[in-house]
């Protein structure tokens, strides 16, 4: 895994898995790794349906997650993002949005970063991570230019 030589980018994902479907890195490492034949888990971060953030792969490498911008991005998973029948939904609980706020914030701090997506934004098929990020940067105080 090549480390990343810029970063000016942050990019929002989901799991696209149901409320009810409490999973983390290890699982998602698993699918990544073992079903897709991934060197690691894409994302550097995951925030589980209770708020609690965990590590994926190492922040100065390179990503997986979104290939147009993998090299100069980190990629943040929330787990959840779709209903039982696989369809695009926004079933977040407000811890998982403390810590994505949390971690934001962070991440623009250390970085300098000025730009925040959603994986929908340079990936026209994808509607991840199932809510308007732009709006919700907005509503909670995080500038985004």
């Amino acid at each position: 895994m090549t480390p990343r030589s810029k970063t000016d980018m942050i990019v929002i994902h989901c799991s696209a898995t149901p409320a009810d479907m409490d999973i983390g890195v290890e699982k998602i490492k698993h699918w990544h790794v073992v079903e897709n034949g991934w060197d690691d888990i894409g994302y550097h971060y995951v925030i589980k349906r209770d708020g609690t953030l965990e590590v994926g792969r190492e922040e100065h490498r390179t990503g997986s997650h979104a290939r147009a911008v993998n090299g100069t991005s980190i990629g943040i998973c929330m787990i959840g993002g779709s209903n039982k029948e696989g369809d695009w939904e926004n079933n977040f609980l407000p811890e998982q949005f403390d810590t994505l706020k949390q971690i934001l914030e962070t991440l623009k701090d250390k970085y300098d970063i000025k730009k925040i997506i959603g994986h929908y934004e340079v990936d026209d098929k994808k509607k991840c991570p199932s809510f308007n990020v732009k709006e919700w940067l907005d509503n909670n105080g995080i500038s985004n230019t």
